[in-house]
């Protein structure tokens, strides 16, 4: 059974609203809507397209900006009547130039929003991502690359030990910044060699499956 069949069209008038999700870090991006033939070019392209209320016709997001959002999965909900489509976007999503376009969400309290753990972890890759390759002199994170994989392994190694020790004396609250220090040389460890959190997920993901 084709997807398309699945879906209750007379219940959302011929278009059913897809909300866009991040396939790396789990962020909603956006929201739009597809009728039948959106849905099957998105399936075809493997770009994610919608159909324009306001233009009233088939819209490839990214068709003039080139941020496309490119397919990874599409979900149906257990209502027939709402898509989650998980995609990787190439640049920001929104037409403000932010990555998504709840980019402005507040809470109950008025506080600003946060982002999720998973969402934050993926910004920070980027940022450490971004510093491959800068003038050693503008940042730690600079250096550290320009110093080499051994110095970069050695800093692994040595956060690695703080964070035992840490555990062992009790002390929580150090066990918590040895960790940070940890995570973040892990990923530094990790864009080195040309890798990311997401293939360290995916085979934790792959052994619990086991």
């Amino acid at each position: 059974m084709s997807l398309s069949s699945e879906i209750n069209w007379d219940k959302v008038d011929g278009l059913v609203p897809a909300v866009v999700q991040d396939s790396r870090s789990g962020q909603v991006l956006m929201l739009g809507y597809m009728n039948d033939e959106a849905l099957s070019k998105t399936l075809d392209t493997r770009q994610v397209t919608f159909w324009s209320r306001s233009k009233q016709r088939l819209w490839t997001k990214g068709e003039t900006s080139g941020n496309v959002l490119q397919l990874k999965q599409i979900q149906l909900d257990c209502d027939q009547d709402t898509l989650l489509v998980s995609a990787e976007p190439v640049g920001p999503t929104c037409h403000l130039g932010t990555t998504t376009c709840f980019d402005k969400g507040t809470t109950d309290s008025g506080d600003t929003a946060t982002a999720p753990d998973l969402v934050f972890l993926h910004q920070l890759e980027q940022v450490l991502a971004a510093r491959k390759g800068a003038d050693p002199e503008s940042s730690y994170t600079a250096s550290l690359y320009a110093r080499g994989t051994k110095r970069i392994s050695q800093k692994v190694g040595e956060e690695g030990v703080e964070v035992a020790l840490a555990a062992t004396a009790g002390d929580k609250e150090e066990v918590i910044s040895e960790s940070a220090d940890l995570m973040y040389h892990l990923i530094v460890l990790l864009q080195d060699q040309g890798l990311s959190l997401s293939d360290v997920i995916a085979k934790l993901q792959e052994r619990h499956k086991g």
